[in-house]
Formats: C-alpha cells, structure tokens, sequence
C-alpha cells in the first residue's frame, strides 16, 4: 500500500455495500465448464484418515530449466547481504490449484486414467513428485514467504489435506513460512473420491473447521487478525508487510465453484487496510478467486462476485498488485489503464508448464512478478527416478496437455450436427494448440497464424456451436502479449 497519502474508505460506500444484495452464485462444482474443472456427484463417507510422512531434500539448486514458451530472463535478484536502494525488499513465491490427490486414493486403474485424460490438463499421475520438485525448490530459493492461494486439493479429500500439510512442514522447518488459503475445491467438497480400478467411490470430505485446524501452522495460528464470517485472515509477513489472505469461496452448505465476499467480510477487509494504515504496513492481498474479469468467457464461475466493490476499496487505498488463482491459465491485468491494481493470475501447479509465481516486492510500491516452470527432470535425475515421464518431462507434458484439450473439444463437438469427422479432428487440433498457448500465457506468439488457419474458420461459423466457440474467439482477442511478467512501478 502505497503511503504517499491516506485514504479512508468514505461512508456512503458501506451503504452501497449494504443496499447490494449479497447474491450466492447457484453453480455446484459438477456444472463448471470443460476448460476449467468437472465431475460427478458422490455420496459422502467417513474412512480413518491417516497422514503421510515426507522428507524433502534440500539440495543445491541446478540449472533453471529453458522452456521455449517461457523466457526465463528473471530479473537480476539481490541477495539479503546486498545494498538495495531500497528501504526494504522482500520475495515471495506463489503456488495455486496444486489439486493434490493423496497416492492412497488411487490405484491408477482405468477410471483414473479415464479422469486423467478427459479433464482438464491436470497432471493428477504425477502430482505428488510435481508437488515434492516443487517445494524443493522453494527451499533452495529461500523466499520469505510460501503463498499458496487455494484448491490445495483434487476434490477437498481430507486425506490429501492431511497429507500435503505433512509436506508442507518441510518448508517451515527450513525457516520460510507457508501461509494458505481455500479454492472452491477444498471444503464441503462432495467430490471427495477415490480411484480403484474400474470404480469411484466417495472419500471424506473437509469441514471449514477441519480445514482450518490441519493448516494452523501455515497461517491461521500465527494469524494478527481473523474474519468472523469466513476463513480469511491477516498475517504479519515482517514489520513491514501484512498478507491480507481473503477466503472468497462459497462452501456454507456444499461447494459451489463461484467466488463472492459478504458484507460482513468487506467491513473486515476495510479495518485491516485501516489498522494497517495505523501500523505504517504494506498490504498485499491474495485470493483463490479473480479480482477482475480475467476471462471473460467464465465470469461467473472466475470473478468475484460484486468484485468491483473490493476493486474501488483496494485502488481508494492505492493496493498495487493483487494474487489469485482459479483459472488455471496463466494471466495478468490491470483494473485500468496505467493505472489502478495489477491482479496476478498465476496458473495452476498441477497443470503443464507445472509453474508459480515469482514476485519481488519494494518499499516504494514498485514489483516484479515472473513465472518459473518446476524442473521436473532434475528433480528426477537427483532422486533417482525410474519413470521416463519423469526424466523427460519437458517432452511428455506439451504432448499430454495438448491431448487432454483434443479430447476436449472433439467430445464437445461430437454433437454439432453438420460437421464432418474431418472437421472435428482440424477443429480440435487447432483448439489443443491455441488452448495449451493460453494455458501458458503465450497466445500472442500464434495469434496471426491462428487467424490465418482455415480451421479457425470452421469455429467461426454461425456461432452457434458450443461455448467452446465463443471461447476460441476469445482467445484469439486477449493474446496481445506475454502474460508470464509484469513490473509495477
């Protein structure tokens, strides 16, 4: 926060908020779309959930891995020891929509790998070695903080909660904090399943209150100020910063895949910004869900709800830069031209490239955000790994994502009536390459060819093909440049 002047939030903004009527978003996880998440109804049970042990390595760092899509010209770095023409600096680091499944819910049989294939890009197989790389990783940078901004879980399983919180003490025993928040995947999550061979069946799901007890030392414990009304929360990164973590998902009777704030929490938000103001700190906001209309396809299930509200007491308080998660494709925006907050979408862990957010932040309101792919093949190489998937991850994870997206689009154009199956295959070819660039935030570089294609021409049609067609389109209008950095002045 920005502290050239101070800013109250006036009054008449607490009856706006009043006067609007706080609107529940009435999606259920089951009805989100193809591109972002999917799956069935379950029963709900309660099995014994046992926890996992795990060791991290805390090794040498190795050589960033080159990945064409992504340049990985970081910006040069300062180490603690050295002069900064700063008063202060810090660094953080930011995972999302990990989506981690527990290996104990899983015998990789045909109804998982069925999952596997015709979701959503998510490398669920290999989500614990991603995981493990990861964190690894973390420690050799040695950032100042972990921030991991919700769907820490597949389906909110509460054996995968217990067993990622076990992991996560590897962080926090090598002297960074990790503070977390909930996406819509984690609490009250129906969906909560396991894998046997042929067959699906229910696993325990997390209860707000379980949630907030198995990551009480990744936040909520060491927490300066608590929301009454959900599980938001404020933690004090260092006498400088505040993280000012807002649970935005919807979980009161099941999980809904909308995010919103209620009236109660916008009055919590507005005494934190005070009280920070009091206390001469930085805030730096994070959420699951999007701050701005970062698709603008999905803005039901992405944005907000009423987000606009949060937007004007973030800019009236001069908040540069927000972090969310939920969309999975790697995306940044500004509320307005040259000026107002950056919002960050860093995309999800689980989903190739398999990266996380890198973010500088300075005593003057400046920043540096840039993303980095987890080296997966080193990670394989130092442990010794046996799979080929893994000592060659940078040639599986292309091919693989780009398959999920062809099995997208050609199950979803299966029912347009007058196209032939030639078509569906080019359409569906073109889809997987144009959606595996948006994951990645590199659209841009295959734009003018896209709209060259004659198979482009196919998904314009009349429009009246499916919500995939609107989605292509804009796809094609948003890929105006690299979404992987941005530097706030």
């Amino acid at each position: 926060m920005k502290r050239d002047r101070k800013k109250l939030v006036s009054g008449w903004l607490l009856t706006v908020a009043v006067m609007i009527l706080f609107c529940s978003c009435s999606k259920e996880t089951d009805s989100l779309p193809e591109t972002l998440e999917a799956g069935s109804s379950v029963e709900n049970t309660a099995p014994e959930v046992p926890t996992k042990e795990f060791a991290a390595e805390a090794s040498r760092p190795s050589e960033p891995e080159t990945i064409e899509s992504f340049p990985q010209d970081e910006p040069e770095e300062t180490t603690k020891e050295e002069e900064s023409e700063y008063e202060w600096e810090g660094r953080a680091v930011i995972g999302t929509d990990i989506h981690y499944l527990s290996r104990e819910l899983t015998d990789g049989g045909s109804v998982f790998q069925y999952m596997v294939e015709h979701g959503d890009g998510k490398v669920v197989t290999y989500i614990e070695q991603i995981t493990d790389a990861f964190l690894e990783e973390v420690i050799r940078q040695k950032p100042d903080v972990l921030i991991l901004s919700g769907d820490l879980t597949l389906d909110g399983e509460k054996k995968s909660h217990e067993e990622l919180a076990e992991k996560l003490y590897t962080v926090e025993e090598a002297g960074i904090p990790v503070v977390v928040i909930p996406g819509n995947h984690d609490i009250n999550n129906r969906h909560a399943a396991q894998y046997k061979g042929e067959e699906r069946f229910p696993a325990e799901f997390t209860t707000p209150e379980e949630f907030r007890d198995i990551y009480w030392d990744f936040g909520y414990g060491e927490a300066v100020s608590e929301d009454l009304t959900s599980l938001s929360y404020v933690y004090e990164l260092d006498e400088h910063n505040w993280l000012l973590m807002l649970d935005t998902c919807q979980y009161q009777q099941k999980a809904l895949v909308g995010g919103a704030i209620s009236t109660e929490t916008y009055e919590w938000i507005e005494g934190q910004l005070e009280d920070a103001w009091d206390n001469d700190r930085n805030v730096i906001p994070v959420a699951h869900h999007n701050l701005l209309d970062e698709s603008e396809i999905y803005v039901d299930d992405c944005t907000i709800e009423h987000g606009e509200q949060l937007v004007y007491i973030l800019e009236d308080w001069d908040v540069p830069f927000f972090l969310s998660g939920h969309l999975h494709v790697q995306h940044t925006k500004r509320s307005e031209d040259n000026r107002g907050v950056w919002e960050m979408v860093t995309s999800s862990l689980a989903t190739p490239a398999c990266q996380y957010g890198n973010l500088v932040f300075r005593s003057d309101g400046s920043f540096s955000y840039w993303t980095k792919a987890v080296d997966m093949e080193q990670w394989a190489k130092r442990h010794e790994r046996t799979e080929e998937e893994l000592l060659n991850f940078n040639k599986f994870k292309e091919p693989f994502l780009r398959r999920v997206f062809y099995n997208q689009s050609y199950d979803a154009l299966q029912s347009i009536a007058g196209l032939t199956e030639g078509q569906r295959e080019r359409m569906s070819h073109l889809y997987s390459e144009l959606n595996y660039h948006y994951y990645q935030g590199t659209a841009y570089k295959i734009r003018d060819n896209v709209e060259k294609n004659p198979d482009y021409q196919l998904w314009l049609g009349d429009g009246s093909f499916t919500v995939l067609t609107d989605y292509v389109q804009y796809i094609v209008s948003d890929a105006k440049r690299d979404f992987n950095r941005v530097e706030g002045d």
